[in-house]
């Protein structure tokens, strides 16, 4: 194994960022980074992550994951879409959550967003799929960003989507296994043998 693979206590070679796979992270790794899935609450989950990601560290927005859960109703969409100034107000207040007044009305307008989106949003995931046979050989090889990621934010942004740029859209991408970016040797990459 390399530094940017090892092996978990389970005996599966995962990315060294999850750890050796007891914990919330490496579950999380496990079973949804990467798994391409295009389940509407997933979708919204993942843009909404990557929202309150945008300046801080992935570390701190994971560990309130099941606390912006609870806070945006499962991240169900019309629900979301619904929520009103009063609801924004509440949750500027809730010390559970990141209380960033302008990443939450942006998650309450990312709903709306999505809602009416045409293409939805699933369609556009699915148009910028990317099926490599070569997994990124290591943490180095993984981009923050790409042309498809810029030119994938400017279509979520020309629907009304906020906080939407490269990077965060790249992130969304790798989370939802738009694109796979676990690394060679791990047991999730796209070309692992095992």
């Amino acid at each position: 194994m390399t530094d940017d693979v090892m092996i978990g206590t389970d005996g599966k070679p995962r990315c060294s960022w999850a750890g050796t796979g007891d914990t919330a992270f490496g579950r999380y790794h496990d079973e949804v980074w990467g798994n391409r899935t295009y389940d509407e609450a997933a979708l919204f989950e993942a843009l909404t992550l990557g929202v309150f990601e945008a300046g801080l560290s992935w570390s701190i927005v994971f560990g309130k994951r099941d606390d912006f859960r609870r806070a945006f109703h499962g991240f169900d969409v019309p629900t979301v879409a619904a929520m009103t100034k009063r609801d924004v107000d509440r949750l500027t207040a809730d010390a559970t959550i990141i209380r960033n007044r302008a990443k939450i009305q942006a998650t309450v307008d990312n709903a709306r967003a999505m809602a009416s989106a045409s293409p939805s949003l699933e369609s556009l995931a699915r148009s910028h799929e990317v099926n490599r046979k070569r997994s990124p050989r290591t943490g180095a090889d993984v981009p923050a960003s790409t042309p498809d990621a810029e030119v994938f934010a400017k279509q979520l942004k020309d629907q009304g989507f906020h906080f939407v740029g490269p990077t965060s859209t790249y992130a969304f991408m790798q989370n939802v296994g738009v694109v796979n970016d676990h690394l060679h040797g791990c047991f999730r990459a796209s070309d692992y043998r095992g």
